[in-house]
């Protein structure tokens, strides 16, 4: 994602269409443009300082927000459709942040991807292209999420719209619309260097470190059927020796217990971190010099993890997709042979309603839960591996082409900038950039699904995507604040 966690960089030009045809695209959205909230862009360089405290500024709106409860709303204590996706979603429920980054997330795949296979022409070299386009993208965003507010208020989330009255949905849809939007210029606040990165990428990683931090620490007690317990693994830890007197017992039943987060969970939380952030260090560094300036040098790095967590957002959004569309249609046609083919859902046991899918495709592309699960059916394992690994390397070789980071786009760029490989010629550049950057982007894409297949098997806390998103994400911010130290800035925040 960069330094600016752009996930959704611009793409580059395609010949695919007529420049006409994008002129009379774009141009439909421009009578939009003038009633579209905007944040301008700065006038002046912004401190470290001001980036820094804009970051926490936004960060605090967004948790606010996420305690905040929806006014009108009659229950939600039904089991969660949206279980899956909530983390990687920032989505918190029953609260302002229900739809989280969603409407975001959605219309920037969606403009992005139509850019990429050449149904929308941008030229990036144009003020104006780039104005209407994030105007287009900005504009999807809101209609996304006025209906996803429709679509969950009309589905009965919050009670069935009957009971709740006309009135008082409408009130929901507002709140839903309106905290959507204010999501949406909070991400383009940072993005426009008011702040740090940006707010998709603040508000995902923040939304799963507290979700760790929270089953690791939590004081809230549940009734098991076997008494109350702490939910937080090490309270649960401390509170079972000192309750107990067998202690070996106890510490087996901190370790192992269920449905509610143990230590062995928690543990491999830690080393998946461990892991992701070692795998951030492979990279090739690729000698540079100058063309202009004799003499002057630099690297550039092609990472391990080229396409950073590209592949896993997208493999999440498609099984998410997925999921919504089989629950949708498994509570309104149940018992279809095809609703039924595509996926079969029940209520989880445990603290936490939830639905989870017992059968049908869904079955297939959900993660087994437990070594026993595997050993039950190791036939939803395979496939589960599978798919996921199939799919993050094929959407990492994809994303490269359609991003404007392909072999060919990289070398466009170092010439554009008068810089050239040591030891080789310009018109050899392709074909050495060929030489790193496909295999970095299949490989490394094949990487990152199976650290998230082996997150999942190991029973992290949150999930295996979860906790990728939030390693590459601090990383990248370990990398400002790196890069701020360097020129001395990186202090003056907490400066007297």
């Amino acid at each position: 994602w960069g330094h600016r966690f752009d996930p959704f960089p611009f793409l580059p030009r395609s010949d695919f269409f007529s420049a006409a045809t994008m002129v009379r695209f774009l141009q439909m959205v421009r009578p939009f443009m003038s009633v579209l909230p905007e944040i301008e862009a700065p006038d002046r360089k912004i401190q470290f300082r001001e980036k820094v405290l804009w970051t926490a500024v936004t960060l605090f709106v967004f948790l606010v927000c996420c305690q905040i409860p929806l006014y009108g709303i009659m229950s939600s204590d039904s089991a969660d459709p949206f279980y899956w996706m909530r983390v990687i979603l920032a989505s918190n429920r029953g609260t302002l942040m229900e739809l989280g980054i969603s409407p975001i997330v959605t219309s920037g795949l969606i403009m992005q991807l139509l850019a990429g296979v050449g149904l929308i022409e941008v030229d990036q070299s144009l003020k104006d292209d780039r104005a209407l386009f994030q105007g287009a993208q900005k504009l999807l965003g809101l209609v996304i999420t006025l209906g996803q507010a429709v679509v969950y208020v009309m589905t009965g989330m919050y009670g069935e719209p009957s009971d709740l009255g006309t009135g008082i949905c409408l009130i929901i849809i507002l709140q839903l619309f309106f905290s959507g939007l204010m999501v949406l210029l909070l991400d383009e606040l940072l993005q426009k260097d008011y702040g740090l990165g940006s707010g998709i990428s603040l508000f995902i990683a923040t939304n799963i470190c507290e979700t760790i931090v929270w089953k690791s620490f939590s004081p809230a007690t549940i009734n098991t059927g076997r008494g109350e317990e702490f939910e937080g693994a090490v309270i649960a830890l401390f509170h079972l020796l000192a309750t107990s007197d067998n202690k070996v017992r106890a510490l087996k039943e901190a370790f192992y217990r269920q449905n509610l987060p143990n230590l062995m969970s928690l543990l491999a939380t830690i080393f998946v971190f461990a892991l992701c952030i070692y795998f951030q260090g492979f990279r090739v560094d690729l000698q540079i010099i100058s063309k202009r300036n004799k003499g002057q040098s630099s690297s550039y790095p092609i990472k391990l993890f080229y396409t950073s967590n590209i592949p896993i957002i997208l493999q999440t959004a498609l099984v998410s997709n997925v999921y919504f569309m089989s629950q949708m249609l498994h509570a309104k046609f149940k018992g279809n042979l095809f609703v039924s083919l595509l996926g079969t859902w029940s209520e989880a046991e445990g603290p936490h309603r939830r639905s989870v899918p017992i059968g049908g495709l869904c079955y297939y592309l959900s993660p087994p839960l437990s070594v026993g699960d595997i050993l039950a059916d190791p036939l939803h394992a395979v496939f589960y591996i599978i798919f996921v690994l199939g799919t993050c390397a094929l959407f990492s070789k994809t994303w490269i082409e359609v991003s404007g980071s392909s072999a060919r786009d990289v070398a466009k760029q170092l010439k554009d900038q008068q810089m050239v490989m040591r030891g080789y010629r310009e018109t050899s550049m392709v074909k050495e950039l060929n030489r790193y950057i496909p295999t970095a982007a299949a490989f490394g894409g094949l990487c990152i699904g199976a650290l998230s297949v082996l997150a999942d098997l190991m029973g992290v806390i949150g999930s295996g995507t979860g906790i990728l998103l939030a390693v590459t994400i601090i990383y990248s911010y370990f990398e400002i604040f790196a890069k701020e130290s360097a020129q001395g800035n990186a202090f003056l925040p907490f400066a007297l």
